[in-house]
């Protein structure tokens, strides 16, 4: 159910009533949480509102050199809140710590996102699963509400367009989502830096940890699949949760029609998935506990690594034998 108009005008009046707003989004962030965040930040600044703006661990040095970024906090322990706004988090345990202070403290939440397995969470709801990005819904609150479009803001929503539609060549971009790039960039957003700072860029150590999981590799009847151990990235010197690009190189290949990686954390495996056209992993996700996107889900499941690839391959197999009718 896409919004109506009495969810954009929720959305617009809990905004006007609100003095003090936090701003808020997903554990690991990536391209399109951090720029929805930024945008809806600098957006809320515009208006006057006293904003914090908070995400588990702070944003990732891949995404430092977006303006403002240095205001986001990496945790919460004090603050009272009109309005805390939830941007791209399918549900509220993926806002983790931040999420759960922000709930805890703030009168009134609107929920922003547009992904399909959303658990529409919160007194107000602006989920779009038809819009490309968290950073199109932002965008589309700006054009309800006439709120003027600085450059910092531009900025950052035309990094959550690029980031989340891969450079605008995922199936679902359309021609409404480049009018809104064309529009962003006429308000100073720089196209070619954004896209050399997120998508043709990697750290040396995110090779070195490539290097170490490539050997896990296997392909067969269209299921590729990898993993990344604690080692691997001890290896690497990688504390942190890389972006998942290796799960988006292994679909690449020409015989895959399904990519999973496992990367394996100190109490539990993350799961990444991603899908050519035809293949629904976001049902997957869902169904594991997890979600997102038709092409792109994941999910965290408690066990080892050997009991997560158990539990996980036979049922993309069922995924890949079925197509799109899983």
């Amino acid at each position: 159910m896409l919004p109506a108009e009495r969810d954009w005008q929720a959305a617009a009046d809990a905004i006007a009533a609100a003095r003090t707003v936090l701003v808020l989004s997903h554990v690991s962030p990536d391209g399109d949480a951090i720029g929805s965040l930024l945008g809806m930040a600098g957006l809320l600044r515009g208006l006057g509102k006293n904003v914090t703006a908070a995400v588990d661990e702070g944003p990732p040095e891949e995404l430092a050199f977006l303006p403002k970024s240095q205001i986001i906090l990496p945790s919460l322990a004090r603050g009272e809140f009109d309005l805390m706004v939830a941007l791209d988090a399918g549900d509220i345990e993926r806002l983790g710590a931040v999420g759960a202070y922000g709930l805890a403290h703030s009168r009134h939440v609107l929920n922003l996102d547009h992904h399909p397995t959303n658990t529409r969470f919160g007194h107000i709801q602006l989920v779009n699963p038809a819009a490309v990005a968290t950073a199109e819904i932002v965008y589309d609150l700006l054009q309800y509400t006439g709120w003027s479009l600085s450059r910092d803001v531009a900025y950052a929503l035309l990094t959550g367009l690029v980031t989340d539609t891969l450079g605008f060549r995922i199936p679902a971009t359309n021609s409404r989502c480049l009018a809104i790039a064309q529009a962003l960039m006429e308000a100073g957003a720089p196209l070619p830096e954004i896209m050399a700072r997120t998508l043709n860029r990697r750290s040396f150590a995110e090779v070195t940890l490539w290097r170490q999981a490539l050997p896990s590799v296997r392909l067969e009847d269209g299921l590729i699949s990898a993993a990344i151990t604690q080692g691997d990235l001890r290896q690497a010197r990688l504390g942190k949760e890389t972006n998942g690009e290796l799960v988006n190189y292994l679909v690449e290949v020409d015989e895959a029609k399904v990519a999973v990686v496992f990367k394996e954390l100190p109490r539990a495996v993350k799961v990444s998935l991603r899908a050519k056209p035809g293949y629904d992993v976001g049902r997957l996700g869902a169904a594991l506990g997890g979600g997102g996107h038709v092409l792109a889900a994941g999910c965290t499941l408690a066990g080892t690594l050997a009991q997560a690839r158990e539990r996980v391959l036979p049922l993309a197999r069922e995924l890949i034998a079925a197509g799109d009718s899983l």
